[in-house]
């Protein structure tokens, strides 16, 4: 099956949302066709054109746009005078809103990768009534058992990364929040500490979640690799702002509130994040919900996993909303 051919956007523009920022949007595909918005990850990483391939253009009004801080939006957080308090959860959660009324759209159907899955689990559920479904990969909860293992278990597994991540931190924060340890010197008035700091980040996270090459590639652009370490620390070392749910979080918390959304949940077998038994409970607990697991496939499900998020939309294109 694969997925669609390239196609280029019919309209974009930048979205004023508040605060200084200013998003980038973009719709392609068919004018009056099922809304669906796409969330990209990170936090911090942009809506690659890629994105618009895992939509039947005929049948999708695809949106895609870069979340604040992150890609063509502006101001960018590789900018150290950029305001990260007013990049948070609720604040992405805002835009979303204001991006849907903006355009025009009653409901859409939510696709998110990675974080854009955790922030879409969210979403919808402090806005059920204007999500259709939810297609979400490389799935994440934002829940702190999850950053606890991306920042600190998984240094079992790769004890010699793990070694030169914590070999950039003080001593006396190796035993605390990492990831708010690393937001501090990335927070630094120095550059060089805040250029060290973006590399030995992204140098952990290319060691624990192997990505394909063009993933790996944006880490060489020092500016990319700032924004994206800066905002990443700032989310994970803050509960992804979605506040309080214990080591579970809130959205595992609250999946009661989808029970009237459906979804499909598409996860390589071999994404370190299963070790948690994450996407497991959370299908589980979604009745509206099917999850399809990808064998030997990591954070990335590959060309199987395109397949079955490709076939996700296609169905969904065919539901009528109740």
């Amino acid at each position: 099956m694969g997925r669609y051919p390239e196609i280029e956007p019919y309209d974009h523009g930048m979205l004023d949302v508040g605060d200084g920022d200013h998003l980038y949007w973009e719709t392609s595909g068919n004018p009056h066709g099922k809304p669906a918005v796409v969330l990209h990850g990170g936090p911090g990483s942009s809506a690659g054109a890629g994105l618009r391939r895992y939509f039947d253009p005929a049948a999708y009004r695809i949106v895609l746009f870069d979340q604040r801080g992150a890609g063509r939006s502006r101001p960018s957080a590789a900018d150290p005078a950029t305001d990260m308090s007013v990049n948070t959860a609720p604040h992405l959660m805002a835009d979303l809103e204001r991006l849907r009324v903006h355009l025009g759209i009653g409901r859409w159907l939510v696709w998110g990768v990675s974080f854009g899955s955790a922030l879409g689990l969210r979403y919808a559920q402090t806005h059920p009534g204007v999500v259709s479904e939810l297609v979400l990969t490389g799935v994440a909860t934002g829940s702190p058992a999850e950053v606890d293992l991306l920042t600190r278990g998984l240094g079992r597994i790769f004890p010699e990364a793990y070694e030169r991540f914590l070999a950039e931190l003080p001593e006396d924060e190796r035993d605390g929040n990492l990831a708010a340890a690393y937001n501090r010197l990335l927070e630094s008035p120095d550059p060089e500490v805040r250029a060290r700091a973006a590399r030995a980040w992204t140098d952990w996270e290319t060691a624990i979640i192997p990505a394909p090459p063009g993933s790996v590639e944006r880490f060489r652009d020092p500016a990319f690799r700032l924004g994206f370490a800066r905002t990443v620390t700032h989310y994970w070392g803050n509960d992804h702002f979605f506040g309080d749910g214990g080591e579970e979080g809130v959205v595992l918390r609250d999946v009661h509130l989808l029970k009237d959304i459906p979804g499909t949940l598409v996860q390589g077998s071999l994404d370190l994040g299963n070790l948690l038994g994450v996407v497991w409970r959370l299908h589980h607990a979604w009745p509206g919900s099917e999850l399809v697991i990808v064998d030997d496939a990591g954070h990335d499900a590959g060309a199987v996993g395109d397949d079955a998020l490709v076939a996700a939309t296609d169905r969904y294109a065919r539901r009528r909303p109740d």
